[in-house]
């Protein structure tokens, strides 16, 4: 029977009324309403997304698309995300100081670009090309990603460049490099629906990647078996079918008796491994060496859980495996990611529909963000800035001599090691904010405050951009177009909604004319996206990630194209390793022996326990911007710190956590999700009430990642909880008073996973 649409749960008429019918196409006539179709500005899932501009042209709302990627579905950040646009706090014309002693002026472009252009140029006169440096963001569009590589190298001129993609998937992608020669997913996302195992090593996907959940209880509904490795019951481990609660910090040992399993009972797809693969002899070796036995005294688990997931797991038809920060915030980031594409391979789940290995990445455009050349080690199309040929094939796009290209950079956290030694003594942000996402901050903010000059790029005043020289205020997603990379790698185009506030300009305008003002603007002839994207696309052409055959036209009629993408007619490649073939010149898939060894930290009397940091669902990365938006503020307020009940704390308590590096006192959150050695705390907020205080800057030597996943700690109580600070803004603003009423609730949320003590008192 049809539902009579008089009838609506209260409440739900007036949105009807209001003009949400659902949309049909890319426009609705409601009261002069248009619906502009775009994609959320989060994580790498992507949701598609229409926005709803009013007659006026601003964006007031949103509605869920249908998309095949979330099929209507959004999350909370996804429904929150358009509050952004239009907010109170955003910046609307150029902040100067030429001291940090100064308070910040509002000036004219001219005097903000002018002071930044002489500042480059004093410092590099002073001491050397190198001694500026730029650092990108993996949220930005492709193209101004693009553009951020091309304006370091070659108006800046510097080696470097780094971005804060560094914080996130490039263990993953040394991984891939070294067994498949191609940085990205496998498979698509709605091959999970075609699994029936699902393996998630690190990645609290209810919370991180809410919408992808639907593809996880597709696969189950069809009788999908579920193994979630992670130390916290998460909401999506609470459903599995094995979840391994492994101490932090022992990913690989547990993957390498796994292994062992396989191997010794006969499990391995030996015909697969030997057409398709090179070093199975010297993994299968290695993995002799850890029983089950073993993998239970490091990680903390029972022997038998090895077992299982090595008998669930490769007995399967169709397996796949997908991690994400989890196991990648290790110094042995890189070594965890190949441990899983061991199993993978082994057991003969590479490339095909059901059976693969893939990534999920964290920022909006964590895939397309490292593609084409804001990487220290990377030009567009994934060359390497060390091969002379890669080199030469570049410098003839930008216009300039193959030696005017300067050389490989260093890490963005190894970039503020040289700002405390005055190695680097100025520098350009974009679309970061490292005072809350980079570990150990004392450190972080020593380096940033050694530095003679700091412009920082931004639509609110971050506190990395509260502490620089100039602030230039751009555009958000939603007044520019361009596209990103999802965490399958497709690409998705990104439509300009509406017009920027008066005194906004676009990253890639703000790029071009300090180029201009640096001379060399006839190689940034830029108006806009567009015109940078025609440009990557022929960077791009015959590379490994190829753009050449995708255009704007093309992803407003498919919804999306997979790279590699060759040619205007050519499909795109939603799968790359069909038939076990990888893109080393063998065609082979090369296997890593992996050797487990402990994390950095060690634990000792002082500091026994384990802390683990990541995401809540209400939250993204530093909070600059989901800390700003009331209903998520209200939501989750404040951070917490987890822990289990076998430690005597009520909910609310104030708990003192404290590390080698740094302490701050946050209230508990009592719930037998988490080990009895483990806490837990998220990451979104500054300082005084900041994880990154807390934790670690050792590195993984070949991706340079920091170990955010693991540091040893202790717990004590304390008298009174930190307050959570507002967000900076500038003198004489107040920040949006109705987002910030919520931080004065001192006790934590409670749990998501249903599990936390219920008291709130």
């Amino acid at each position: 029977m049809p539902i009579d649409p008089s009838i609506a749960p209260p409440g739900t008429r007036n949105f009807r009324d209001a003009g949400g019918i659902p949309a049909d196409r890319w426009a609705a006539d409601q009261n002069g309403e248009t619906l502009i179709p775009t994609h959320c500005c989060f994580c790498g899932v992507q949701c598609g997304m229409y926005l709803r501009r009013d007659k006026g042209g601003k964006v007031f709302g949103v509605e869920p698309r249908n998309h095949d990627i979330n099929r209507m579905r959004l999350c909370p950040k996804g429904l929150n995300a358009y509050q952004q646009i239009n907010h109170p706090d955003r910046l609307t014309a150029p902040l100067m100081r030429r001291s940090r002693d100064e308070e910040f002026q509002e000036v004219s472009w001219d005097e903000a670009l002018d002071f930044t252009v002489d500042e480059i140029r004093r410092i590099q006169q002073a001491s050397g090309r190198d001694a500026f440096g730029v650092l990108g963001g993996a949220s930005l569009f492709t193209e101004k990603a693009y553009l951020v590589g091309k304006f370091a190298r070659v108006a800046v001129k510097t080696k470097h460049l780094d971005y804060n993609g560094r914080l996130c998937m490039v263990s993953a992608a040394g991984a891939n490099k070294l067994a498949f020669n191609i940085d990205r997913a496998g498979n698509p996302f709605a091959d999970i629906l075609l699994s029936d195992c699902l393996l998630i090593a690190g990645s609290n996907v209810g919370e991180c990647f809410p919408v992808l959940t639907q593809y996880l209880w597709g696969a189950r509904d069809r009788g999908a078996s579920l193994i979630v490795i992670d130390p916290r019951e998460t909401p999506v481990a609470r459903t599995a079918d094995i979840h391994v609660a492994l101490k932090p910090g022992t990913d690989s040992a547990f993957f390498n008796a796994v292994l062992h399993v396989v191997v010794r009972d006969g499990l391995a797809d030996e015909s697969f491994l030997a057409a398709n693969t090179t070093g199975w002899d010297e993994v299968k070796e290695t993995v002799a060496a850890y029983p089950p036995e073993r993998a239970a005294e490091i990680c903390g688990i029972p022997a038998a859980q090895v077992e299982q997931v090595a008998q669930v797991f490769a007995r399967a038809k169709n397996a796949m495996a997908w991690h994400a920060r989890g196991i990648e915030h290790h110094t042995q980031g890189v070594e965890n990611c190949l441990s899983v594409i061991n199993l993978c391979t082994a057991t003969g789940n590479i490339g095909r529909p059901g059976a693969g290995y893939g990534t999920l990445t964290g920022q909006g455009n964590g895939q397309g963000g490292r593609e084409h050349g804001q990487k220290s080690d990377m030009l567009p199309g994934g060359r390497s800035i060390s091969n002379p040929d890669h080199r030469r094939e570049v410098a003839a796009i930008w216009g300039i001599e193959e030696s005017e290209l300067p050389g490989a950079g260093t890490s963005m956290m190894e970039m503020v090691w040289q700002m405390q030694r005055g190695e680097i003594r100025g520098l350009i942000g974009i679309c970061n904010n490292p005072l809350v996402s980079l570990p150990n901050l004392h450190t972080v903010q020593s380096g940033y405050n050694a530095l003679e000059f700091h412009a920082q790029f931004d639509f609110f005043l971050s506190e990395t951009a509260n502490n620089a020289h100039v602030v230039f205020p751009i555009t958000t997603w939603a007044e520019d177009e361009g596209v990103m990379a999802n965490a399958e790698a497709r690409v998705v185009k990104h439509n300009k909604a509406q017009e920027p506030p008066d005194g906004v300009r676009t990253d890639t305008w703000v790029m071009c004319e300090l180029a201009r003002r640096l001379g060399e603007g006839d190689k940034f002839n830029f108006p806009g996206s567009r015109e940078v994207f025609e440009e990557l696309r022929v960077a791009s052409a015959g590379t490994v990630i190829d753009y050449y055959g995708i255009t704007y036209e093309r992803l407003e009629e498919t919804g999306g194209i997979s790279w590699p993408c060759p040619t205007t007619d050519h499909p795109g490649t939603p799968r790359i390793l069909e038939g076990g073939r990888s893109y080393h010149p063998d065609g082979k898939i090369h296997l890593q022996v992996v050797e487990w060894r402990p994390p950095a930290d060690p634990y000792d009397d002082e500091f026994p326990m384990s802390l683990t940091t990541g995401r809540t669902v209400a939250h993204f990365l530093s909070g600059n911007q989901t800390r700003r938006l009331g209903g998520l503020v209200e939501q989750t307020p404040r951070p917490w710190v987890e822990i289990h009940p076998s430690h005597g704390y009520r909910n609310g308590d104030p708990v003192r956590v404290v590390t080698r590096r740094g302490e701050a006192v946050l209230p508990a959150l009592v719930t037998e999700i988490i080990r009895p050695d483990t806490v837990f705390v998220p990451y979104h907020w500054p300082y005084p009430v900041a994880a990154n205080a807390l934790t670690n800057d050792a590195l993984d030597p070949r991706s340079k990642i920091p170990e955010y996943k693991v540091c040893a700690c202790r717990i004590e109580r304390a008298a009174a909880i930190d307050e959570v600070p507002a967000p900076p803004m500038p003198p004489g603003r107040q920040a949006y008073a109705d987002a910030q009423v919520s931080l004065a609730d001192p006790l934590p949320p409670t749990a998501p996973q249903g599990r936390g003590t219920s008291e709130r008192s």
